[in-house]
Protein backbone atom coordinates (compact mmCIF):
# COMPACT_ATOMS: atom_id res chain seq x y z
CA UNK A 1 0.00 0.00 0.00
CA UNK A 2 3.15 2.33 0.88
CA UNK A 3 4.77 2.01 -2.33
CA UNK A 4 1.50 2.55 -4.54
CA UNK A 5 0.79 5.83 -2.71
CA UNK A 6 4.05 7.10 -2.53
CA UNK A 7 4.63 7.11 -6.24
CA UNK A 8 1.23 9.29 -7.25
CA UNK A 9 2.08 12.73 -8.28
CA UNK A 10 0.15 16.16 -8.40
CA UNK A 11 -0.86 18.11 -11.41
CA UNK A 12 2.96 19.72 -10.92
CA UNK A 13 4.57 16.25 -10.77
CA UNK A 14 5.47 16.22 -7.16
CA UNK A 15 5.26 13.14 -5.94
CA UNK A 16 4.37 12.26 -2.62
CA UNK A 17 2.53 15.60 -1.78
CA UNK A 18 -0.77 13.69 -3.16
CA UNK A 19 -0.78 11.59 0.03
CA UNK A 20 -0.29 14.22 2.49
CA UNK A 21 -2.87 16.38 1.23
CA UNK A 22 -5.17 13.47 1.31
CA UNK A 23 -4.43 12.09 4.71
CA UNK A 24 -3.57 15.30 5.70
CA UNK A 25 -6.97 16.23 5.73
CA UNK A 26 -8.24 13.35 7.99
CA UNK A 27 -8.69 13.82 11.89
CA UNK A 28 -6.29 11.97 13.54
CA UNK A 29 -8.41 10.13 15.90
CA UNK A 30 -10.38 8.97 12.96
CA UNK A 31 -7.05 7.45 11.74
CA UNK A 32 -5.86 5.84 15.26
CA UNK A 33 -9.38 4.59 15.34
CA UNK A 34 -8.63 2.86 11.92
CA UNK A 35 -4.91 1.21 12.88
CA UNK A 36 -6.60 0.16 16.01
CA UNK A 37 -8.31 -2.46 13.82
CA UNK A 38 -5.57 -3.53 11.98
CA UNK A 39 -2.53 -5.51 13.37
CA UNK A 40 0.31 -4.60 15.30
CA UNK A 41 2.32 -5.27 12.09
CA UNK A 42 -0.05 -3.79 9.78
CA UNK A 43 -0.43 -0.15 12.49
CA UNK A 44 3.75 -0.02 12.19
CA UNK A 45 3.79 -0.37 8.45
CA UNK A 46 1.16 1.95 7.91
CA UNK A 47 2.80 4.61 9.89
CA UNK A 48 5.40 5.09 7.43
CA UNK A 49 2.46 6.32 4.80
CA UNK A 50 2.69 9.87 6.07
CA UNK A 51 3.71 12.24 9.11
CA UNK A 52 -0.48 11.86 10.53
CA UNK A 53 0.06 8.44 10.07
CA UNK A 54 2.84 7.85 12.35
CA UNK A 55 1.48 10.13 14.93
CA UNK A 56 -2.00 8.04 14.74
CA UNK A 57 0.53 5.06 15.47
CA UNK A 58 1.05 6.38 18.58
CA UNK A 59 -1.61 6.93 20.22
CA UNK A 60 -2.46 5.04 23.46
CA UNK A 61 -5.77 3.81 21.64
CA UNK A 62 -4.46 2.32 19.28
CA UNK A 63 -2.08 -0.01 21.54
CA UNK A 64 -4.46 -0.44 23.72
CA UNK A 65 -6.33 -2.47 21.48
CA UNK A 66 -3.63 -4.88 20.41
CA UNK A 67 -3.01 -5.64 24.54
CA UNK A 68 -5.09 -8.65 25.79
CA UNK A 69 -8.10 -8.00 27.81
CA UNK A 70 -6.82 -8.69 30.79
CA UNK A 71 -3.60 -7.62 30.63
CA UNK A 72 -3.85 -5.14 33.65
CA UNK A 73 -4.59 -8.62 35.76
CA UNK A 74 -1.86 -10.70 34.84
CA UNK A 75 0.50 -7.98 35.08
CA UNK A 76 -0.99 -7.60 38.49
CA UNK A 77 -0.18 -11.29 39.17
CA UNK A 78 3.47 -11.28 38.13
CA UNK A 79 6.06 -12.50 40.48
CA UNK A 80 7.28 -9.13 41.22
CA UNK A 81 4.29 -7.17 41.08
CA UNK A 82 4.52 -5.79 37.83
CA UNK A 83 7.15 -3.73 39.12
CA UNK A 84 9.87 -3.91 36.93
CA UNK A 85 7.53 -2.43 34.08
CA UNK A 86 7.92 0.80 33.50
CA UNK A 87 6.81 2.27 30.75
CA UNK A 88 5.40 5.54 29.40
CA UNK A 89 3.10 4.83 26.57
CA UNK A 90 0.98 1.66 25.99
CA UNK A 91 3.23 1.27 22.96
CA UNK A 92 6.30 0.68 25.42
CA UNK A 93 4.08 -1.77 27.55
CA UNK A 94 3.01 -3.69 24.48
CA UNK A 95 7.06 -4.19 23.14
CA UNK A 96 8.42 -4.60 26.50
CA UNK A 97 5.69 -7.25 27.04
CA UNK A 98 7.03 -8.98 23.50
CA UNK A 99 10.33 -9.10 24.59
CA UNK A 100 10.19 -9.54 27.99
CA UNK A 101 8.26 -12.65 29.70
CA UNK A 102 6.53 -11.85 32.93
CA UNK A 103 7.36 -14.88 35.48
CA UNK A 104 3.83 -15.63 37.01
CA UNK A 105 1.84 -18.20 38.39
CA UNK A 106 4.37 -18.33 41.57
CA UNK A 107 7.49 -19.12 39.16
CA UNK A 108 5.55 -21.97 36.80
CA UNK A 109 5.00 -19.82 33.99
CA UNK A 110 6.22 -17.17 31.60
CA UNK A 111 3.56 -14.87 29.79
CA UNK A 112 4.99 -12.60 26.75
CA UNK A 113 3.12 -11.53 23.93
CA UNK A 114 3.56 -12.59 20.03
CA UNK A 115 5.23 -9.14 18.35
CA UNK A 116 3.16 -9.20 15.07
CA UNK A 117 -0.59 -10.71 16.29
CA UNK A 118 -0.60 -9.52 19.92
CA UNK A 119 -1.54 -13.30 20.77
CA UNK A 120 -0.49 -14.88 23.86
CA UNK A 121 2.25 -16.77 24.36
CA UNK A 122 3.03 -18.56 27.57
CA UNK A 123 6.07 -21.32 28.29
CA UNK A 124 5.53 -23.63 31.40
CA UNK A 125 8.09 -24.24 33.10
CA UNK A 126 9.66 -28.10 34.10
CA UNK A 127 8.29 -27.59 37.51
CA UNK A 128 5.14 -27.26 35.98
CA UNK A 129 5.11 -30.35 33.84
CA UNK A 130 4.28 -33.94 34.60
CA UNK A 131 7.35 -36.03 34.48
CA UNK A 132 7.69 -39.77 35.26
CA UNK A 133 10.12 -40.26 37.67
CA UNK A 134 10.61 -36.66 37.87
CA UNK A 135 11.15 -36.43 42.09
CA UNK A 136 13.31 -39.61 42.02
CA UNK A 137 16.82 -38.11 42.17
CA UNK A 138 18.44 -41.34 40.87
CA UNK A 139 16.79 -40.39 37.40
CA UNK A 140 16.46 -36.87 37.46
CA UNK A 141 17.31 -33.91 39.58
CA UNK A 142 16.38 -30.43 39.71
CA UNK A 143 19.22 -27.06 39.19
CA UNK A 144 19.80 -23.97 38.27
CA UNK A 145 20.61 -22.60 34.89
CA UNK A 146 21.47 -18.98 34.21
CA UNK A 147 20.51 -19.25 30.88
CA UNK A 148 16.64 -20.10 32.15
CA UNK A 149 13.99 -17.92 32.58
CA UNK A 150 12.78 -20.30 35.21
CA UNK A 151 14.40 -20.64 38.97
CA UNK A 152 15.13 -24.15 38.18
CA UNK A 153 15.34 -26.78 35.01
CA UNK A 154 15.20 -30.65 35.31
CA UNK A 155 18.59 -32.64 34.64
CA UNK A 156 17.31 -36.11 32.63
CA UNK A 157 20.10 -38.02 35.18
CA UNK A 158 19.26 -42.08 33.82
CA UNK A 159 15.73 -42.92 32.86
CA UNK A 160 14.75 -45.89 30.09
CA UNK A 161 11.09 -44.74 30.47
CA UNK A 162 10.81 -41.29 29.25
CA UNK A 163 8.40 -39.19 29.83
CA UNK A 164 6.75 -35.76 29.69
CA UNK A 165 3.46 -34.10 29.80
CA UNK A 166 2.62 -30.81 30.35
CA UNK A 167 -1.44 -28.88 29.78
CA UNK A 168 -2.49 -25.12 29.98
CA UNK A 169 -6.69 -24.59 29.85
CA UNK A 170 -7.43 -22.99 26.31
CA UNK A 171 -9.42 -20.19 28.16
CA UNK A 172 -5.80 -18.69 28.68
CA UNK A 173 -4.79 -18.67 24.93
CA UNK A 174 -5.76 -16.30 22.07
CA UNK A 175 -9.64 -17.69 20.36
CA UNK A 176 -9.64 -18.18 16.94
CA UNK A 177 -5.93 -18.76 16.95
CA UNK A 178 -3.28 -22.15 15.69
CA UNK A 179 -0.93 -22.60 18.49
CA UNK A 180 2.17 -24.81 17.96
CA UNK A 181 3.85 -26.42 21.15
CA UNK A 182 7.79 -26.62 21.40
CA UNK A 183 9.56 -28.84 24.07
CA UNK A 184 12.77 -26.53 25.53
CA UNK A 185 15.82 -28.36 25.75
CA UNK A 186 19.71 -28.72 25.87
CA UNK A 187 21.88 -31.10 25.12
CA UNK A 188 24.98 -31.85 26.64
CA UNK A 189 28.47 -33.69 26.29
CA UNK A 190 26.76 -35.94 28.81
CA UNK A 191 23.29 -36.39 26.45
CA UNK A 192 22.48 -40.21 25.33
CA UNK A 193 20.40 -42.90 24.19
CA UNK A 194 18.33 -40.82 21.86
CA UNK A 195 20.46 -41.44 18.98
CA UNK A 196 18.58 -44.11 17.43
CA UNK A 197 15.21 -44.27 18.49
CA UNK A 198 12.46 -41.58 17.93
CA UNK A 199 10.26 -40.38 20.34
CA UNK A 200 6.79 -39.70 20.32
CA UNK A 201 5.21 -36.58 20.48
CA UNK A 202 1.55 -35.46 20.64
CA UNK A 203 -0.64 -32.44 21.21
CA UNK A 204 -4.61 -32.11 21.59
CA UNK A 205 -7.40 -31.77 23.77
CA UNK A 206 -6.93 -33.90 26.89
CA UNK A 207 -9.40 -36.69 26.86
CA UNK A 208 -9.97 -36.76 23.55
CA UNK A 209 -7.84 -37.72 20.26
CA UNK A 210 -4.48 -36.07 19.66
CA UNK A 211 -2.55 -35.63 16.90
CA UNK A 212 1.00 -37.82 17.08
CA UNK A 213 4.22 -37.84 14.70
CA UNK A 214 7.41 -39.26 15.61
CA UNK A 215 11.01 -36.57 16.01
CA UNK A 216 14.58 -36.91 16.95
CA UNK A 217 16.00 -35.06 19.74
CA UNK A 218 19.40 -35.33 18.25
CA UNK A 219 20.32 -33.21 14.95
CA UNK A 220 22.40 -35.91 13.22
CA UNK A 221 20.14 -38.73 14.79
CA UNK A 222 18.32 -39.87 11.25
CA UNK A 223 21.88 -40.44 9.84
CA UNK A 224 22.86 -42.31 12.28
CA UNK A 225 19.71 -44.17 12.54
CA UNK A 226 19.96 -44.82 8.63
CA UNK A 227 23.84 -45.96 8.94
CA UNK A 228 24.60 -47.03 12.46
CA UNK A 229 27.95 -48.09 13.65
CA UNK A 230 28.21 -51.64 13.98
CA UNK A 231 30.99 -53.90 15.12
CA UNK A 232 32.60 -56.15 12.22
CA UNK A 233 34.71 -58.93 12.88
CA UNK A 234 37.98 -59.07 10.71
CA UNK A 235 41.15 -60.70 11.20
CA UNK A 236 41.19 -61.21 14.65
CA UNK A 237 40.45 -57.46 15.15
CA UNK A 238 37.02 -55.52 15.44
CA UNK A 239 36.30 -52.63 12.89
CA UNK A 240 33.74 -50.45 13.22
CA UNK A 241 31.63 -49.25 9.89
CA UNK A 242 28.21 -47.20 8.78
CA UNK A 243 26.25 -50.41 7.85
CA UNK A 244 22.26 -50.29 7.68
CA UNK A 245 20.85 -52.20 10.33
CA UNK A 246 18.68 -54.77 9.16
CA UNK A 247 17.05 -55.90 12.61
CA UNK A 248 15.82 -51.89 12.84
CA UNK A 249 13.56 -50.70 10.16
CA UNK A 250 13.84 -46.66 9.85
CA UNK A 251 10.08 -45.12 10.04
CA UNK A 252 9.82 -41.81 8.09
CA UNK A 253 10.44 -39.05 10.08
CA UNK A 254 10.05 -35.44 8.88
CA UNK A 255 13.65 -33.47 8.64
CA UNK A 256 11.62 -30.23 9.28
CA UNK A 257 10.80 -31.37 12.97
CA UNK A 258 14.34 -32.24 14.45
CA UNK A 259 16.11 -29.62 17.09
CA UNK A 260 15.91 -25.66 15.99
CA UNK A 261 18.32 -23.31 17.57
CA UNK A 262 16.43 -20.72 19.24
CA UNK A 263 17.78 -16.85 19.90
CA UNK A 264 17.91 -17.27 24.00
CA UNK A 265 20.60 -20.47 22.98
CA UNK A 266 18.52 -22.92 24.00
CA UNK A 267 16.89 -25.48 21.57
CA UNK A 268 13.24 -26.44 20.58
CA UNK A 269 10.99 -29.32 18.60
CA UNK A 270 7.85 -28.61 17.94
CA UNK A 271 5.29 -30.91 19.52
CA UNK A 272 2.28 -30.31 16.86
CA UNK A 273 -0.08 -27.09 16.51
CA UNK A 274 -3.99 -27.30 17.59
CA UNK A 275 -6.58 -24.91 16.52
CA UNK A 276 -8.06 -22.80 19.49
CA UNK A 277 -11.77 -21.88 18.46
CA UNK A 278 -13.54 -19.15 20.46
CA UNK A 279 -16.01 -20.28 23.36
CA UNK A 280 -14.42 -23.78 23.33
CA UNK A 281 -13.28 -24.86 26.61
CA UNK A 282 -10.78 -27.90 28.08
CA UNK A 283 -7.37 -28.52 28.60
CA UNK A 284 -4.67 -28.83 25.77
CA UNK A 285 -2.34 -31.42 26.66
CA UNK A 286 0.99 -31.90 25.22
CA UNK A 287 3.54 -34.70 25.53
CA UNK A 288 6.99 -36.20 24.30
CA UNK A 289 7.73 -39.99 25.16
CA UNK A 290 10.21 -42.10 24.21
CA UNK A 291 8.80 -45.39 25.95
CA UNK A 292 9.59 -48.35 23.42
CA UNK A 293 13.33 -48.45 23.11
CA UNK A 294 14.27 -50.27 25.78
CA UNK A 295 17.49 -48.30 26.25
CA UNK A 296 18.60 -45.93 28.53
CA UNK A 297 19.22 -42.10 28.10
CA UNK A 298 20.42 -39.13 29.64
CA UNK A 299 21.77 -36.21 29.93
CA UNK A 300 19.09 -33.51 28.57
CA UNK A 301 18.10 -30.28 30.77
CA UNK A 302 14.24 -29.23 30.35
CA UNK A 303 13.28 -25.58 30.71
CA UNK A 304 10.07 -26.44 29.69
CA UNK A 305 7.11 -26.50 26.97
CA UNK A 306 6.61 -23.25 24.96
CA UNK A 307 2.87 -22.54 23.72
CA UNK A 308 2.71 -19.69 20.95
CA UNK A 309 0.87 -18.87 18.05
CA UNK A 310 1.79 -20.11 14.58
CA UNK A 311 2.88 -17.72 12.24
CA UNK A 312 0.68 -17.40 9.09
CA UNK A 313 2.09 -18.18 5.42
CA UNK A 314 1.59 -14.71 3.85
Amino acid sequence: MRSRLLKMEDEDGNEGCFVEDFFGSLPEGFVAKALSLTSPRDACRLSLVCSLFRSAAEWDAVWESFLPLNYQKIVAEAEDGGCSLSFSSKKQLYLRLCDHPLIIDGGNKSFSLDKHTGKKCYMLAARDLSIVWGDTPRYWRWISSPESRFAEVAELISVCWFEVHGRISTSMLSPNTTYAAFIVFKSTSETYGFEYQPAEVSIGISGLETQTQTVLLEPEAEQRRRYPVVPRRRMGMYHRRHLPNPTAPVTPISNSNGPKQREDGWLEIELGEYYIEKGGEGELEMSMTEVKGGNWKGGLLIQGIEIRPKPCKS
